[in-house]
C-alpha cells in the first residue's frame, strides 16, 4: 500500500485564529499553546484499530490556527476550517499542532491510521450437497474480513460465522453473499440463484418420527420453507463435539403479518416430557413482540441432548413462508 500523501481543506473560508500580538513570542521553556484535538471515524470491524475507509479528519483548536503534516514534520500545511481530508490509501502518521500569528506552536498531536477505500474482491461461492442440506462454501475472503448474507435482494445483511452457509428448505430463491474488509468496505454481492438449482429444494418433513436432517457442515445455517394451515415442519440437527448452539432467529415470514409457532427441543424425538422452548403466536421464538426474535443458548446440552429438534407450526390462515437462522460456534 502506498502512504497517504495528499490532503485537501474542505472549506475555503478560513476562521480567524486567536493570536498573540505579533511582537510577543513565548520564552524558551515557557508553556506552549493548547494542543488541538484530532479525531476521525474509525470504521470497519473495530472502532479502535486505526483502520478506516473515511479519510476525513476533524480538528478542534479552541479558536487558534492549526497546521498538519503528513510526512512526520518535514513539511506543514496550514489548516482551513475545522477539518482536512487524506486522499491516498495506505498507512499514515497524522501530525497536527496549533499555531498563532506570532509563530508560537503547541505540542504535536500524532495519530497513526491506515486509510483503505478499496472494495474487496467478490466472494467465490460453490455449492456442495450433504444429504438434504446444501453447503455454500466461500473462498476469496481477505485476512481479517468477515462475510455477510442477504435473503431480500440486499435490502438487509446479516453477518455469517465460519466459512460457509448451509441451506435446507424450499422457499428461498435468491441468496446474496459478500465480504466486508477491516476498514468496512463491502464487496459486491455474489448472487446464488437457488431457484434454478433444483437440487437445492427440499420440503421439510411433516412426520415428527422422520424429521428432515440439517447437516451441521457449517456454523451458519438457514432453514426455510412453506407450511400450510394446520401443518407442521420438523427439522433436526446434531451439535458437533466441541461446538455449541449460539442462537436461533426468525429471519423472514411471508406474509409478514403472519404468525408461526416454533418449538425447540433437545433429544432425537419429540416427547411430552422433553424440555422445550415453545412460542406463542405473539412471541416469536420466546421473545416479546417487537424485540429481536432470538433464543440464545449459552451452552450446548450434554450427551444425547446434543441432538436438537425444531418444529414449525402454522395454526391458521394462508400458507406461511419462513426462514430461520441457526448459528453454531466452537466452544471457547
Amino acid at each position: 500500500m502506498t502512504a497517504c500523501s495528499g490532503a485537501k481543506a474542505l472549506t475555503q473560508q478560513d476562521t480567524a485564529p486567536r493570536a498573540l500580538p505579533s511582537s510577543v513570542r513565548l520564552a524558551e521553556g515557557a508553556e506552549r499553546l493548547s494542543a488541538p484535538v484530532l479525531s476521525f471515524n474509525d470504521t470497519g470491524l473495530s472502532v479502535s484499530d486505526g483502520v478506516t475507509r473515511n479519510g476525513l479528519w476533524d480538528v478542534e483548536s479552541a479558536g487558534l490556527g492549526w497546521e498538519f503534516s503528513l510526512d512526520q514534520g518535514a513539511s506543514w500545511s496550514r489548516g482551513v476550517g475545522q477539518s482536512f481530508e487524506v486522499k491516498d490509501d495506505g498507512p499514515q502518521m497524522i501530525w497536527v499542532r496549533a499555531r498563532d500569528y506570532a509563530g508560537n506552536t503547541s505540542k504535536i498531536v500524532r495519530v497513526p491510521c491506515v486509510l483503505d477505500t478499496m472494495a474487496p474482491a467478490v466472494l467465490t461461492v460453490s455449492a456442495q450437497p450433504e444429504g438434504n442440506t446444501h453447503i455454500l462454501k466461500l473462498s476469496g475472503l481477505e485476512p481479517g474480513a468477515h462475510w455477510e448474507y442477504s435473503l431480500d435482494q440486499q435490502a438487509t445483511w446479516r453477518a455469517g460465522q465460519g466459512a460457509a452457509l448451509a441451506l435446507l428448505g424450499n422457499m428461498l430463491t435468491d441468496v446474496r453473499l459478500r465480504q466486508v474488509d477491516l476498514a468496512g468496505n463491502a464487496s459486491e454481492g455474489t448472487s446464488f440463484d437457488a431457484a434454478i438449482q433444483s437440487r437445492l429444494a427440499h420440503e421439510a418433513s411433516d412426520n415428527p418420527a422422520l424429521p428432515s436432517v440439517l447437516t451441521a457442515g457449517a456454523h451458519t445455517h438457514v432453514i426455510h420453507g412453506w407450511v400450510a394451515r394446520d401443518d407442521t415442519d420438523h427439522v433436526t440437527w446434531q451439535i458437533p463435539p466441541g461446538h455449541r448452539l449460539i442462537s436461533i432467529q426468525q429471519l423472514e415470514l411471508t406474509p409478514k403479518q403472519a404468525k408461526a409457532i416454533l418449538t425447540l427441543q433437545t433429544g432425537r424425538a419429540f416427547g411430552v416430557g422433553a424440555p422445550a422452548a415453545r412460542t406463542r403466536p405473539q412471541d416469536l421464538l420466546g421473545r416479546e413482540e417487537g424485540a429481536p426474535p432470538a433464543v440464545p443458548l449459552a451452552t450446548s446440552p450434554p450427551g444425547d441432548e446434543r441432538a436438537m429438534r425444531l418444529r414449525i407450526e402454522h395454526p391458521r390462515g394462508q400458507a406461511l413462508g419462513y426462514a430461520i437462522e441457526v448459528v453454531l460456534a466452537p466452544v471457547d
